[in-house]
């Protein structure tokens, strides 16, 4: 039998730790809620960052828009 060793970052072991304390549906909610808050400003950030150096901008949002990207189904 192979068995892996996983190697935690620490900032995996810092979030274990956190969460060890949440004791409710409603404390695991409003984490949730933080989570998705700080990824949605990370996202913010970095477009922010791409408009300002001219990666991203009004014409390249218009040639994407109606754009789609999933990956066909065969059936």
């Amino acid at each position: 039998m192979n068995m892996e060793t996983i190697t935690f970052s620490p900032a995996q072991v810092h979030v274990f730790n956190l969460v060890s304390h949440i004791k409710s549906a409603l404390g695991l909610e409003q984490l949730r809620e933080q989570l998705a808050a700080f990824y949605a400003k990370q996202v913010d950030d970095e477009m922010d960052a791409l408009w300002e150096s001219g990666q991203w901008d009004e014409k390249r949002m218009n040639e994407l828009r109606g754009s789609h990207f999933r990956t066909p189904y065969n059936k």
